[in-house]
C-alpha cells in the first residue's frame, strides 16, 4: 500500500494508547494524520505532538458511537488532504466486574463504543475506498476476539464480535472483487495504556493489566507493519497465540484456568468503588501513550504464562494416548 506520498490516515481514539503510540509511528514517515477522540483537550495535545514529529494532523473531537460525528470525521478528512488510505477503528472502553454488577448502561455504552464504533468507522470509511479503488481499514480488537475472559463481558462480546464483522467485510469486498481494499484484525495481548486506569469498574477491586505486557509501541509497529503488507488477522505477541491453542484444544481447561488467572493476575490487591471510569463520559486523562504498568525483562508470571500455555498440547496428546 506504501507508495512516495504520504499518506493520509483517519486513527480513532488517537488521544492516548494505542492510537496515540499508532499517531506518532506515522508522523515520523512524514504521514497525514486525521486524529478523532472524544477528549478535546487531550486530543489537541496529541496533534500538536504529532506535528512536532514531523507529520500533518489535525484533531476531530469524535464520540464514534455517534454515527453523524464519524460521518463529520470522514468529511473532515477529505477536505483537509483530499483522500483517505487508512481508516484505523481504535477507540475502545471498558468495564471491570461481573456481568450482574455492570449497571446496563455502562454494559450498553461499551457495546456502542467498542462494537458499534468499529461498524460506523467501517461506513464511513468503505465508500471512500471504494470510489478511490483502494484503501485499508484495520480493526483494533483483542486477543480476547478468540480467549474470552471473566469480569469483562461486554469488552469481551465486542471484541469478539469485532473480529467477525472483520471477516463479514472481507467475504463482502471478495464478492465485489475490490481486491485492492483490505480488512485487518489487529489482536494484541494486554497493553501498557491508560485502559485500566480509565475503565469502569465493579469489581471491588483495582484493575490491572494480566501480565506478559506489551508496549504500544508494539502494536503500533504491527499496524505499520500492515500497511506495508495487510493480513487477515494478526496476533501482537506470543500469548494470544498459545492461549487460543489452548482454547481449541482443550476449551472447559481452558476456561477453568483462564477464571482462575485473570482472578488473580488482573487485578490488585487495593480496593474500588464502583464507578463507571471513562465509560459514559471521557476524564480528560491527558495526551500518555502508557499507563505505567510495565517492567523491563521478562518477569517469572509471564514466563510461567508462557510455559503453562506451551505445555498443553503436549499433556493432551500424552492423555490422549493413555
Amino acid at each position: 500500500m506504501r507508495n512516495s506520498r504520504p499518506l493520509t490516515v483517519v486513527i480513532t481514539g488517537a488521544s492516548s494508547g494505542i492510537g496515540l503510540a499508532a499517531a506518532l509511528a506515522f508522523a515520523r514517515r512524514g504521514d497525514r494524520l486525521v486524529l478523532a477522540a472524544r477528549d478535546e483537550m487531550s486530543l489537541d495535545e496529541a496533534a500538536a505532538r504529532c506535528r512536532a514529529e514531523g507529520g500533518e494532523a489535525i484533531a476531530v473531537p469524535t464520540d464514534v458511537s455517534v454515527e453523524a460525528m464519524v460521518e463529520e470525521l470522514a468529511r473532515a478528512a477529505l477536505d483537509a488532504f483530499g483522500r483517505i488510505d487508512l481508516w484505523i477503528n481504535n477507540a475502545a472502553v471498558t468495564a471491570f466486574g461481573f456481568f450482574e454488577r455492570i449497571p446496563p448502561e455502562v454494559f450498553r455504552q461499551v457495546i456502542e463504543t467498542d462494537l458499534i464504533g468499529t461498524a460506523n468507522g467501517a461506513r464511513a470509511a468503505l465508500p471512500v475506498f471504494k470510489r478511490q479503488g483502494r484503501g485499508m481499514l484495520i480493526n483494533v480488537a483483542s486477543m480476547v476476539s478468540y480467549v474470552p475472559q471473566p469480569y469483562a463481558t461486554p469488552y469481551v462480546a465486542s471484541k469478539t464480535a469485532v473480529r467477525a464483522f472483520g471477516e463479514c467485510l472481507r467475504m463482502e469486498l471478495s464478492l465485489e472483487h475490490a481486491s485492492d481494499i483490505h480488512v485487518c484484525t489487529v489482536m494484541p495481548e494486554s497493553v501498557d495504556t491508560p485502559l485500566f486506569e480509565n475503565a469502569a469498574n465493579f469489581a471491588g477491586r483495582a484493575a490491572r493489566p494480566m501480565p506478559p505486557i506489551l508496549t504500544p509501541e508494539q502494536v503500533a509497529d504491527a499496524i505499520l507493519k500492515l500497511v506495508e503488507q495487510p493480513r487477515r488477522e494478526v496476533f501482537v505477541g506470543h500469548a494470544g497465540r498459545m492461549a487460543a491453542l489452548m482454547h481449541s484444544f482443550a476449551p472447559g481447561l481452558f476456561e477453568r484456568t483462564m477464571a482462575r488467572q485473570v482472578d488473580r493476575k488482573h487485578f490488585q490487591r487495593l480496593p474500588a468503588a464502583p464507578d463507571s471510569g471513562n465509560v459514559l463520559a471521557p476524564v480528560g486523562e491527558g495526551a500518555h501513550v502508557h499507563g505505567g504498568w510495565r517492567r523491563s525483562g521478562l518477569s517469572w508470571s509471564k514466563m510461567a504464562l508462557y510455559g503453562g500455555l506451551a505445555t498443553v498440547p503436549l499433556l493432551l496428546v500424552w492423555r490422549n494416548r493413555r
